[in-house]
């Protein structure tokens, strides 16, 4: 296969997370919640994959027709952001006014860091939460924490978008992907099986997600505050 057609077909994997999203929505408004999800982690493991592949078959060189990073954004704001603060609102998790105070902060506070220009560090992090809606939501959707809890959780996620707090990419910051990976593929399982038996409170699944979902919020902060040498960086 020639390396355009390699390039190109990195962007058509790419492409198939608007359809995991369009199938996710019909689920969403139908409220099959379990099912959306489902549709929704398996656009998470597209958006995993397709990075790795664009960069390993240089697609910004051999297909530069199409714009991978604006494509793979639009298709992020619709299941990172868009769709689960639609399921949030829509579910009885955060009734009356709180649903409405959710779904305006998420969408309005996402819209902006996407259109970032410095979301993106020097070692590959993010600066400020990067909008991850889809994990926090499901999370939600899994442990069904009181509504104060939900509120207090999305005022601050909303407000660490803007801040210089770290967060990292679990496949391109270097330091700890040794733990990363392994973190990320963990909250992956748990979220596809928490999706599939439809939230059950006696899930194994929950623990794992809890757990994993620590982790991965507050790695890029702790590596702020633990001093890290530029040889161990290079090593890594």
């Amino acid at each position: 296969m020639k390396p355009e057609h390699r390039a190109y077909s990195v962007h058509l994997l790419t492409a198939t997370g608007a359809v995991l999203a369009m199938l996710a929505l019909i689920s969403a408004v139908s409220y099959d919640w379990p099912m959306m999800f489902v549709w929704l982690v398996a656009a998470f493991v597209v958006d995993g994959i397709d990075g790795p592949l664009a960069r390993k078959y240089d697609v910004s060189s051999n297909a530069p027709q199409v714009d991978g990073a604006l494509l793979d954004l639009i298709i992020d704001y619709l299941t990172y952001v868009f769709i689960p603060a639609f399921a949030l609102f829509a579910s009885d998790l955060m009734p009356g006014w709180t649903g409405w105070a959710a779904l305006i902060v998420i969408t309005f506070t996402s819209a902006l860091y996407f259109a970032y220009t410095g979301m993106k560090t020097a070692d590959k992090s993010f600066s400020g939460f990067p909008g991850c809606w889809n994990m926090v939501v499901l999370v939600i959707f899994a442990i069904k924490p009181p509504v104060w809890i939900c509120m207090i959780v999305i005022a601050l996620l909303s407000a660490a978008m803007f801040t210089s707090l770290r967060f990292i990419h679990p496949v391109r910051t270097r330091r700890w992907r040794a733990i990363s990976l392994p973190m990320i593929m963990i909250w992956t399982i748990c979220a596809a099986w928490a999706a599939w038996v439809s939230f059950d409170p006696q899930s194994w699944a929950r623990l794992g997600l809890v757990l994993s979902s620590i982790y991965l919020l507050g790695a890029g902060i702790l590596q702020q505050i633990v001093p890290h040498s530029r040889n161990a960086e290079s090593r890594a």
